[in-house]
C-alpha cells in the first residue's frame, strides 16, 4: 500500500515541467500578429488553447518521464527529475499523467477555439516519438518542431486568425534551430555515453549537428525578416516598422549559439530564455518593439 501513498505537491508539480510552458506561447502568436487582443471572444478562447497544451504537454513530460526514467538516470541532469531520482512513484504518476490528459482534452473539445484536432494530432504526434520516431535521426527534430507548428495552428486557424505563411516558415525553422542545438548541447554533455541516453544521438556529430544549426539559424532570420517587410504585413499592420525586431530576433539567436558553444547551453530552451539576462532582454525589447508597432506607438 505504501507505493500508492500520494508523495508531497513539489516533486509532483516538477513532474509537470511548469518552466516548459512557456512553449505553449507559440499559441499566443496569432493574437499578436492578428491584431485580435482586442476581440475578447477569441483572447478568451486562445487563453483556453494554451491552457489546454499546458495540461497537455504535461502529460506528455510525465508519459516521457516514465519511459525513459531508466535513461534520465545516466544524464548527468535528467536524473534530478522526480521519477528518475524516485521522489515520485509510479501509481502517482500515472494518476497525474490522467488528469492532465482528460483536463486537456476537455478544454480542447470545448472552449479552446474551433480545431480540437490540432490537440488530438499534438497527442498522436508525441505518443509515436515516444515510441519510437525519436530514434530516427532528423527526423526526431522535425517531430520536435512538428509540435510547436500545432500550437500556431490552434492560436491561428482554430481563433479563425488566418495565418502569415512567411511566420510559419519562421516558426518552423526557429524550431528546427531549436531542436538541432538541443541534440547538439546533449551530444556535448553526455560524450561517450550519449547513446546510452538516447540512442539517435548515435547517428549526429558535432559537425553534422553545427550544420544543421547554422542553415536553420539563418533561415529563421532570412524568413522573420521577410515577413516584417513582406506587403501582405505592410498592408495587415498598416506599417513597415516591424523590420525594427529584426535585430533583436538576431541578438537572441547569436546569444543562443554563444550559450551553446562557450557556456554549455542549448539543451533546454526554456530555461535558457527564462534565466538568461541577455535573452530576457531581448525578448522584452523584441515584444515591446512589436507592441509599439502594432498599436501604432512607434
Amino acid at each position: 500500500m505504501s507505493a500508492l501513498r500520494f508523495p508531497p505537491l513539489a516533486p509532483l508539480f516538477a513532474l509537470l515541467r511548469p518552466h516548459q510552458w512557456i512553449k505553449n506561447g507559440f499559441v499566443l502568436v496569432g493574437l499578436l500578429f492578428g491584431h485580435a487582443w482586442h476581440d475578447a471572444a477569441r483572447l478568451q478562447q486562445g487563453l483556453w488553447a494554451f491552457l489546454a497544451f499546458c495540461l497537455l504537454s504535461s502529460s506528455v513530460y510525465v508519459f516521457n518521464d516514465l519511459r525513459d526514467r531508466e535513461q534520465d538516470r545516466q544524464h548527468p541532469r535528467k536524473r534530478r527529475r522526480p521519477l528518475a531520482a524516485g521522489t515520485v512513484g509510479v501509481p502517482a504518476a500515472v494518476l497525474l499523467l490522467m488528469v492532465c490528459l482528460a483536463g486537456g482534452l476537455a478544454l480542447a473539445f470545448s472552449v479552446a477555439g474551433r480545431a480540437p484536432w490540432v490537440f488530438v494530432a499534438y497527442l498522436v504526434l508525441n505518443v509515436g516519438y515516444s515510441l519510437g520516431l525519436k530514434h530516427v535521426v532528423v527526423l526526431d527534430v522535425f517531430l520536435i518542431a512538428a509540435g510547436f507548428m500545432l500550437r500556431l495552428l490552434a492560436g491561428t486557424l482554430g481563433l479563425d486568425i488566418a495565418p502569415s505563411l512567411w511566420l510559419l516558415l519562421c516558426g518552423l525553422m526557429l524550431t528546427l534551430f531549436l531542436g538541432f542545438a538541443k541534440r547538439r548541447a546533449e551530444l556535448a554533455a553526455l560524450a561517450a555515453a550519449s547513446g546510452g541516453h538516447r540512442r539517435v544521438l548515435e547517428d549526429y556529430s558535432e559537425a553534422l549537428l553545427d550544420q544543421f544549426i547554422t542553415i536553420a539559424a539563418a533561415c529563421t532570420v532570412v524568413t522573420y525578416s521577410l515577413y516584417t517587410v513582406s506587403a501582405e504585413t505592410v498592408a495587415l499592420h498598416g506599417s513597415s516598422r516591424l523590420m525594427l525586431t529584426v535585430p533583436f530576433v538576431l541578438y537572441g539567436m547569436l546569444r543562443y549559439l554563444f550559450l551553446l558553444h562557450r557556456r554549455q547551453g542549448g539543451g533546454d530552451v526554456a530555461r535558457e530564455v527564462l534565466t538568461d539576462p541577455h535573452l530576457i532582454l531581448a525578448v522584452l525589447a523584441w515584444l515591446a518593439t512589436v507592441l509599439a508597432v502594432l498599436t501604432g506607438r512607434l
